[in-house]
């Protein structure tokens, strides 16, 4: 005879549950019962996905699995709100109605589909980006159309669903004997009141004793993701988007801060040290020589690692993003990038740059604004005050050029038609393609192939050339995303495979410049390639600076001699080292450096995600996290370091960020609130 592993002893039942005051409770019970099972699965799943990067092996399961349990129940004790409220309120005489009980067995089965449902969520989720929910999933559900269709283009979704649904089902009919002990019992308001006052006690404890801290416990990241739940993830994200830096991060007095602030970015101290603004980084900078107005075409690259190249391969520490059979069968000794990795003899390569952060937007934004990136949202996405600063297409637009930010997908995502159309560029994405006379020839879930972004902005080049203006042209490639599609006919390698986008990624490049090489503006243009940002940078650390390593070309053959850079940069160095490419003068408040004014001892790369904040420097990966920590050490071995001078640095450049942005240092035109901050008021103006 079998067990039913659901269905309790009928004596702890009864001593349990189906006393008057708590009988109505054992809906509560079969909720937990499903929710913890399903927690406590999804938990070993993810654990045994992510076995070869945990530390000890065995003896940090305990760990994992305790912890996680007290996210579990913190977030199981928010879910139960609304249910131990319903169960408290119903009068007698409802409860025990058909109505009722129809509601309460739809509800249950309904719920336990949503957990299934997150539970192949999260798992699809830690497939993609190696963590729990966090801020990307926030962000996702703000962007339905291209998320929904990229689920249905990358996944099975009818078959899951369906599956899903047959799962649910099981488990209602397993576990629904409890919602019949609960719908027939009898409790009076008074005798039911003490047990779910109790319950309702939860979620208080879970707000004033559970948070993040709990969650950082160990240097393994994902350790500390193997610890989280989920759902308490997301909501923790929603709720903590942006981020105070004052409340969460170290701050320093802000005469220091200016002080360093200035040298880092090269303003030279006045005479007088009482004339010093606070965080007034703002200079005119004035690059030798006679100006160049060259044409500009910079390409920002989904998602693309600097160890896809050949030149790196070596240094992949991506084992579940490249497949080497897979490239092996389809690249050969060509491997994926052969086009790209001739490039770098061809061009002015930059081979120790870096993302500044994780998401398009972070890259976009670095790229754009030349700042580092503040803790929690990026600016592009911080609606209302993204718009009127100092940018790189503004630059360009003051000397005249036609300066477009042209983008394979629709710019509403990520606010960045906000953004852009902000901060001095024009617009041109997917849903304005036709007034190119340009028929997509291909698109997915995040929108046109590469070749057609890249036929669309040869077609612009044309009219901004056959009008007599110099172009400046920002463009965002979406290709080199899941679900991993491309034209057919242009490569042969199969569809629905990163390595296959990756090749499609250099194929399409070489197409663009061998097409715009036809082209009579082509000889005086600057053609520049870089990365977004990586296709994975989660890793064992905090941080992992291999991660965020990323490639750029600066690609003009009758202007730019080969050579390769091997100063260590990153994204917020791209504006200055442009401009001074040009011999451009300008005025600036631009936090990054041109390249060739950096000594070897003012080498560094600004890195981050949501909430740490990261100075690499000297091989000392220092970096900023909530609440108010410093933590230093050496990259290469992973030992702890104390470097004074380099906290010093980190907090100059992070502080510098929050109060410049927050108090609209920055804008073309400051507002009264930014005088104030120049006076030293520091106030959250914005």
């Amino acid at each position: 005879m079998t067990t039913n592993p659901f269905r309790m002893n009928q004596r702890f039942s009864l001593c349990l549950l189906n006393k008057p005051a708590w009988c109505r409770l054992n809906v509560a019970w079969a909720f937990f019962l499903v929710y913890l099972t399903l927690s406590v699965i999804t938990r070993t799943v993810l654990t045994v996905l992510s076995w070869s990067s945990l530390d000890a092996g065995w003896q940090v399961i305990p760990v994992i699995f305790l912890r996680g349990l007290l996210f579990d129940l913190g977030f199981y004790s928010y879910f139960l709100i609304p249910f131990v409220l319903y169960l408290w309120l119903l009068p007698e005489r409802l409860w025990r109605s058909r109505l009722n009980k129809i509601l309460v067995h739809g509800v249950y089965l309904l719920s336990i589909y949503g957990f299934l449902f997150v539970a192949v969520a999260e798992y699809f989720f830690w497939d993609e980006f190696t963590v729990r929910f966090n801020f990307i999933s926030v962000d996702y559900l703000v962007y339905t159309h291209e998320v929904t269709s990229n689920i249905q283009q990358s996944y099975p979704v009818g078959p899951i669903l369906a599956g899903l649904g047959l799962l649910a089902l099981g488990i209602y009919w397993l576990t629904r004997s409890y919602l019949n002990q609960a719908l027939d019992c009898a409790s009076h308001f008074r005798q039911r009141t003490g047990p779910v006052l109790l319950l309702l006690l939860l979620p208080v404890v879970s707000y004033f004793a559970l948070n993040q801290q709990w969650r950082e416990y160990s240097k393994n990241t994902f350790q500390n993701e193997l610890a989280s739940n989920g759902p308490y993830q997301f909501f923790a994200a929603f709720r903590n988007n942006v981020l105070d830096y004052d409340k969460f991060y170290p701050v320093q007095d802000d005469a220091k801060v200016t002080r360093n602030l200035y040298r880092l970015v090269h303003k030279p101290l006045p005479e007088n040290p009482e004339a010093i603004k606070p965080y007034d980084i703002g200079r005119h900078i004035d690059n030798p020589g006679e100006e160049q107005r060259h044409n500009v075409i910079l390409v920002t690259i989904e998602s693309f690692n600097a160890d896809f190249l050949k030149k790196f391969a070596d240094q992949r520490g991506y084992p579940d993003t490249v497949k080497p059979d897979l490239i092996r069968q389809y690249g050969g000794e060509a491997g994926m990038t052969p086009f790209l990795d001739s490039l770098i003899d061809q061009s002015l390569f930059f081979s120790r740059m870096y993302a500044t952060g994780t998401r398009t937007v972070r890259g976009l934004e670095a790229i754009t604004l030349s700042i580092p990136p503040t803790p929690g949202r990026s600016i592009v996405k911080r609606i209302g005050h993204e718009s009127g600063m100092h940018s790189l297409g503004q630059v360009f637009r003051d000397k005249g050029y036609d300066v477009q930010f042209i983008y394979g997908g629709r710019g509403y995502f990520d606010n960045m038609n906000a953004f852009f159309s902000g901060n001095g560029y024009g617009i041109i994405d997917q849903d304005n393609a036709a007034d190119f006379n340009h028929k997509i020839a291909f698109e997915n879930a995040w929108g046109m192939s590469d070749g057609d972004l890249y036929d669309i902005t040869l077609a612009q080049a044309d009219r901004a050339h056959a009008e007599g203006k110099p172009f400046f042209y920002q463009l965002m490639t979406t290709s080199n995303h899941r679900p991993f599609t491309f034209p057919e006919g242009t490569i042969d390698w199969p569809q629905h495979n990163r390595e296959s986008v990756i090749a499609y990624t250099s194929y399409a490049i070489g197409e663009f410049l061998r097409t715009a090489s036809e082209k009579p503006w082509f000889d005086n243009t600057v053609f520049v390639f870089i990365a977004d940002h990586t296709s994975r940078a989660a890793g064992k650390a905090s941080l992992q600076v291999q991660r965020y390593h990323i490639p750029m070309w600066i690609y003009a053959p009758k202007l730019v001699k080969p050579r390769v850079v091997d100063t260590l940069l990153s994204q917020i160095d791209v504006a200055p080292t442009l401009l001074a490419l040009l011999n451009m003068d300008y005025d600036s408040w631009f936090f990054g450096l041109n390249a060739s004014d950096v000594s070897p001892d003012e080498e560094r790369a600004l890195i981050g995600n949501y909430q740490k904040l990261g100075l690499y420097k000297d091989g000392v990966l220092t970096y900023l996290a909530p609440v108010k920590q410093v933590l230093q050490r050496q990259e290469a071995t992973g030992q702890a370091v104390n470097n004074p001078t380099l906290v010093d640095e980190a907090i100059a450049y992070y502080q510098g960020a929050d109060r410049v942005y927050r108090c609209g240092l920055n804008l073309l035109k400051p507002s009264k609130a930014a005088q104030q901050c120049l006076h030293g008021e520091i106030k959250k103006a914005r």
